[in-house]
């Protein structure tokens, strides 16, 4: 069985030095907002190439925080795409706010800049952009677009770890802009529990967050802001810390895989993801084909022993939890949950299983 993902191959790799770095939070006796995390943090900043990052508890988190320490709330719209995971609509309505779908982009499944600007209305009051499968959208128009409008950007960095573009890694200079990070365990960069991360170039920003995520307060027992509980452990902090150091490493071999892909895989019923012009701007963390027949493919598939998953089978716009918007007619998103399939790609899946995967595909009739 070739599995879509093998989460213990995957963290067996570093095994000794986790265990090195558990004994390390045992032996210190401080589980919460400890060293480990102020130092993960140092860490992780440095290599996203901005100046403050604050750990929480998941990548839901991290973007309610970013939207509820920015004041947004009810009566607030905030853009977002149509094709995405449902973390990225619960983090808006969990804060009260009303979400505004846009179209993806048909060929890189992204939030088509395009047409973000005919959905801005007087009500909107920021632009939430998917870094989809590993890719990173277009920040440089949707940065402009924002400043235009006077918006704030929150970027759901939840998939792409690594990934860098020209302005940096993530986040870069526009003022008002922070991303939410998850470091579930299956993303490129994972913890062995749930765990996410903020990341901004505004202090004041941080400050507030660092806050929030602790109940509200900056000194123990006063608490300045009707905060939550979300911190990041200091085990999952001591873990991503060896974890972070092997990232790149994996995001090479990912890309390696994704472009034995696209170049081999030749199957006419199948629509392969558009190469992205700048390598390093895609990590890859899911490869995600289309076609139309996508049942006889999967059963095909499985047939041979090669799993597979989709993502995702149902947008949120036509989930049971938002039948309010159940009505809406979003048919690029929609075709896209009837088509997508995602391929197995790790950076400890076997070269020979890669080579089996393009064969069983093209093989098939």
């Amino acid at each position: 069985m070739i599995k879509f993902l093998d989460l213990k191959a995957v963290n067996q790799r570093y095994a000794e030095q986790i265990r090195v770095a558990v004994d390390r939070v045992l032996e210190s006796g401080w589980y919460l907002l400890g060293a480990e995390l102020e130092q993960y943090e140092v860490e992780y900043a440095a290599y996203c190439k901005t100046v403050h990052a604050v750990g929480v508890a998941s990548g839901l988190d991290a973007l309610i925080l970013i939207l509820r320490a920015y004041g947004l709330g009810p009566g607030d719209e905030i853009i977002i795409p149509a094709n995405t995971y449902i973390a990225t609509v619960l983090a808006v309505t969990n804060c009260g706010a009303d979400p505004v779908f846009v179209e993806p982009d048909p060929c890189t499944h992204l939030i088509d800049p395009e047409k973000i600007e005919e959905k801005i209305s007087k009500r909107t009051k920021a632009v939430m952009p998917v870094h989809l499968y590993g890719q990173l959208c277009n920040m440089k128009v949707i940065c402009n677009l924002a400043g235009k409008h006077n918006l704030k950007v929150v970027e759901d960095a939840a998939q792409s770890h690594g990934a860098v573009c020209p302005e940096g890694k993530i986040t870069a200079d526009y003022p008002a802009r922070a991303a939410g990070h998850s470091f579930y365990p299956s993303k490129n960069l994972g913890a062995l529990a749930d765990a996410g991360m903020i990341t901004t170039n505004d202090g004041q920003l941080a400050e507030k967050i660092r806050a929030l995520r602790n109940y509200g307060s900056c000194q123990r027992y006063y608490n300045k802001y009707l905060g939550i509980n979300s911190r990041m452990d200091e085990m999952q902090a001591a873990i991503l810390r060896v974890k972070l150091k092997g990232l790149d490493e994996d995001n090479v071999r990912r890309r390696r895989i994704a472009s034995y892909y696209l170049e081999e895989i030749k199957n006419q019923k199948v629509v392969l993801p558009k190469p992205p012009v700048n390598p390093e701007s895609h990590v890859w963390h899911l490869f995600v084909i289309r076609t139309r027949h996508r049942g006889s493919l999967q059963r095909h598939l499985e047939e041979k022993g090669i799993q597979t998953q989709i993502h995702y089978p149902v947008p949120p716009h036509k989930q049971e939890c938002y039948a309010k918007y159940n009505g809406l007619s979003l048919p690029i998103a929609e075709q896209l949950a009837n088509e997508v399939l995602s391929l197995p790609i790790s950076p400890v899946i076997k070269e020979e299983d890669v080579l089996n995967i393009v064969r069983t595909i093209n093989d098939w009739k």
